[in-house]
């Protein structure tokens, strides 16, 4: 086997929100959304090295019926390797999302901080230490 690619696919309550909430702090372009104008079922952000797909909660409980009652978030983190880590974290800051780690250096070489972004998805960001 060999494997390509990963990319999280969240399930959220507002499709158009997490992606201008993700262009707003980390800087991610809208890539892909369906349909073409919102209210959206779907949608995507990149940089054309990372990118993140959003499902409308209630677009997918046909297909995932958990899916559409379950609470949103959860017990998965994005880790996110960047440059300029400071530059984020006053981004996170300015958009009002909840820090959940403060900036610390971890002992494994990596500067890191974590916040929840508008549904409850946390986002560890990491910086290599020089």
């Amino acid at each position: 086997m060999n494997v390509h690619k990963l990319t999280p696919n969240l399930i959220v309550r507002d499709v158009a929100a997490s992606m201008k909430f993700y262009e707003t702090v980390l800087g991610l372009q809208p890539a892909i959304t369906v349909p073409e104008q919102p209210p959206y079922v779907f949608g995507s952000v990149s940089n054309g090295r990372v990118e993140i797909f959003f499902n409308d909660q209630k677009a997918v409980a046909a297909d995932y019926p958990p899916l559409g009652t379950g609470p949103i978030g959860g017990s998965l983190t994005q880790f996110i390797e960047v440059e300029g880590i400071h530059d984020v974290m006053a981004a996170v800051q300015k958009a009002g999302a909840k820090i959940v780690m403060p900036i610390k250096d971890q002992f494994y070489g990596m500067r890191e901080f974590a916040f929840e972004d508008p549904e409850g998805w946390i986002i560890t960001i990491a910086e290599k230490i020089t």
